[in-house]
C-alpha cells in the first residue's frame, strides 16, 4: 500500500514538474476553486423540500421543535422572529426581515467572484505555460541541445501543452458548476423576497 502510494506520487511529480511552475500555480488555482465550489454548494443546500408558503407554515406550527436542515430554515425562522420583533414596536416588518436577510443574501455570494476569475484565468494561465514551453524547445532545437539529450521536437511540444490542458481541466469543470450554483443563488435571492411579501402581507391582515 505504501509502496502503491509513493509511486504515484512520484508519477504525480513528475508528471506536474514535465509542465513547468505553471503546472503548480494551475495546480494551486484548482485547489482554491474547489475549495469556493464545495463551500458555496454547501452554503446553498435549500433544506426542507416544498413551496415556501408550506414551510413558512410549519415553521409556525412546529416553533422551537423545527428541525433545520438548510439555510432557508434558518431564513424563515429568522424571519419571523423579525416580523414579531417589528409587529412588537408598531414598525414595518419588511425592512426588519430584509436587514435580517442581509447576512445570508452575503454568504450566497461569498467565493463566486473568486470562482469565476480562477474559471476565465486558468486558461490564459495554461496557455503562457505553453508559450514558455515552446520557447525553451525552439531555444533548445536552435542550441541543438534537444537532439545532443536525445529529444524529439514533438516531445517537446507535448510537454509544452500539458499546462494548456490542465487549464481546460481547471476551468471547464468549474464553468459548469459555477454556472449550476450561480442558478441556484439566483433562485435563493427569489425566495428570500417571497418570504418576505408572504409574512408581510400576513402580518398586515
Amino acid at each position: 500500500m505504501i509502496a502503491a502510494t509513493i509511486a504515484y506520487w512520484d508519477l504525480f511529480i513528475h508528471f506536474m514538474n514535465a509542465g513547468g511552475i505553471v503546472m503548480w500555480v494551475l495546480f494551486a488555482l484548482n485547489l482554491v476553486l474547489w475549495y469556493g465550489l464545495g463551500y458555496r454548494y454547501l452554503t446553498l443546500k435549500r433544506g426542507t423540500h416544498g413551496t415556501i408558503r408550506r414551510l413558512i407554515q410549519k415553521h409556525e406550527e412546529r416553533g422551537e421543535n423545527k428541525v433545520y436542515v438548510g439555510l432557508l430554515d434558518y431564513v424563515i425562522r429568522d424571519a419571523l422572529i423579525a416580523a414579531q420583533v417589528a409587529k412588537d414596536i408598531s414598525k414595518k416588518p419588511r425592512d426588519y426581515m430584509q436587514d435580517t436577510m442581509f447576512p445570508y443574501l452575503t454568504s450566497l455570494s461569498k467565493y463566486s467572484t473568486v470562482v469565476k476569475t480562477i474559471v476565465m484565468l486558468a486558461p490564459l494561465v495554461g496557455l503562457l505555460g505553453t508559450v514558455m514551453g515552446m520557447i525553451e524547445t525552439f531555444d533548445a532545437l536552435q542550441t541543438s541541445s534537444m537532439f545532443a539529450q536525445g529529444d524529439s521536437i514533438s516531445g517537446g511540444i507535448s510537454k509544452a501543452l500539458f499546462t494548456t490542458e490542465l487549464g481546460l481541466v481547471v476551468a471547464v469543470p468549474g464553468l459548469i458548476m459555477g454556472r449550476i450554483l450561480d442558478k441556484k443563488e439566483e433562485q435563493f435571492s427569489l425566495e428570500f423576497e417571497q418570504i418576505i411579501d408572504i409574512i408581510s402581507t400576513k402580518d398586515s391582515k
